[in-house]
């Protein structure tokens, strides 16, 4: 009987594919927070942001999509408070998208993006495209889990001076 040595992965081994997939989440991480900070900018352009921009979407969603009648319900105290509700996902899509990109705080970031875009999702029902933001969605939930910004990011850094906090 003959043994395959190269079956057996030894600690080298280990590190590269660990590597290979830190950088594989750190693309992804970065893709989401391009997203985010391209969405910021495309609605703030489109005057998304203002009360009665950020109002009359949600309305249109809240007539036209499938949502349940509970979140419609949540959509509708949103559209009552535009003033309010519009600079609040403002600051939360560009604060979202830098902190991605940059590879700071990456699992909050990424577990607070993953809660915002399933908000999109369940908004849209019916109105776009479902994968349109289901996979954001699920890509921000993986980095939450697979602490993305531990390559190419803040995190790193941070990480070699506390490698045990939990915030990346």
């Amino acid at each position: 009987m003959t043994t395959n040595i190269t079956a057996v992965p030894n600690e080298a081994t280990k590190v590269a594919y660990q590597s290979q997939a830190a950088n594989g989440l750190a693309i992804v991480r970065v893709t989401i927070g391009a997203m985010l900070v391209w969405v910021f900018f495309e609605n703030l352009g489109k005057g998304l942001y203002t009360p009665a921009g950020y109002a009359g979407l949600i309305n249109d969603y809240i007539k036209h999509s499938h949502s349940p009648a509970v979140w419609k319900a949540v959509m509708g105290l949103a559209a009552s408070h535009a003033a309010m509700a519009a600079p609040m996902q403002a600051l939360t899509e560009i604060s979202l998208g830098v902190l991605l990109v940059i590879g700071l705080l990456t699992r909050p970031a990424a577990f607070v993006a993953f809660l915002y875009l399933g908000s999109l999702w369940v908004s849209e029902w019916g109105t776009a495209w479902i994968w349109e933001l289901l996979v954001p969605v699920l890509a921000s939930l993986a980095l939450a889990v697979g602490r993305a910004g531990r390559a190419w990011g803040v995190d790193a850094w941070l990480a070699e001076r506390r490698p045990s906090s939990p915030w990346w």
